[in-house]
């Protein structure tokens, strides 16, 4: 049995998000301040520029963590690498080289509960259940998950429109039914969100963060021929096509 004083009954901290295992708490306003800070610190606040930090509760659920994302750990919290047996390990090793994300994500479960480095960053929850039960990410972008979701990899369609259009080929999906935590450079109230429903839409640079597995993407020229796109101004797009969901920044992120 734990309290843990100071902490979510304090009323500089807000929890901004829940959803399933997962609560995000952000700072108000940093205190841990000198005289010649303070001014820089108050309008970065006034800015929404605050520390945040992820939550996790095993008691709802098992959780898979990004490789050094946390802090500290409180109760009956039981840790593993993740890895079930030697071909598990090269699988997610391959994956790692691919994607930019770590080839160990240790996993964590009992009953206690979870706290993550704090951030600048902004931290989005998604129930994956509600993207067609497959959300697949920009890469870099993974922060935690529910262990109920399987981890995979999934390809661009043309690898070679990908190439030419400095894309990656591969990227990490999510798949099943459970929430995951994203570590976003764009505050959630900034996202785009848009719903496909046999439709594409097309975006000119790597604004997406995250789209529905069920979404068939590639790369393309902008219109069907090279003259075309000269004369747009324009040269290669991402397309999504389908029926899902895509989450878009406003501005580039990469």
């Amino acid at each position: 049995m734990f309290k843990i004083n100071n902490f979510l009954d304090n009323d500089d901290i807000l929890i901004t998000q829940q959803l399933g295992a997962f609560k995000v708490a952000e700072y108000k306003r940093d205190l841990s301040v000198t005289k010649e800070s303070a001014q820089r610190e108050y309008f970065a606040g006034e800015m929404g520029v605050r520390l945040k930090q992820l939550i996790c509760d095993l008691k709802i659920s098992p959780v898979v963590l990004q490789k050094g994302a946390m802090q500290w750990l409180v109760g009956d919290v039981k840790a593993s690498t993740g890895i079930k047996g030697i071909g598990d390990f090269i699988g997610k090793g391959i994956m790692s080289k691919v994607t930019n994300e770590s080839a160990v994500k240790p996993e964590y479960n009992g009953s206690g509960m979870v706290v993550l480095e704090p951030t600048f960053k902004h931290i989005v929850l998604i129930d994956v259940s509600s993207w067609n039960n497959s959300i697949v990410l920009e890469d870099g972008l993974f922060l935690a998950a529910e262990a109920g979701l399987k981890q995979k990899l999934v390809a661009r369609t043309n690898f070679s429109s990908a190439i030419a259009g400095n894309e990656g080929i591969f990227n990490l999906a999510l798949v099943g039914d459970g929430v995951c935590a994203l570590e976003s450079p764009v505050a959630k109230n900034e996202l785009i969100e848009v719903e496909l429903e046999d439709d594409e839409i097309k975006i000119d640079g790597s604004f997406a963060i995250a789209w529905s597995g069920s979404l068939k993407f590639t790369v393309e020229k902008s219109t069907k021929s090279l003259v075309g796109s000269a004369v747009s101004g324009e040269g290669l797009v991402n397309v999504y096509r389908g029926t899902g969901k895509v989450l878009m920044a406003p501005v580039a992120f990469n």
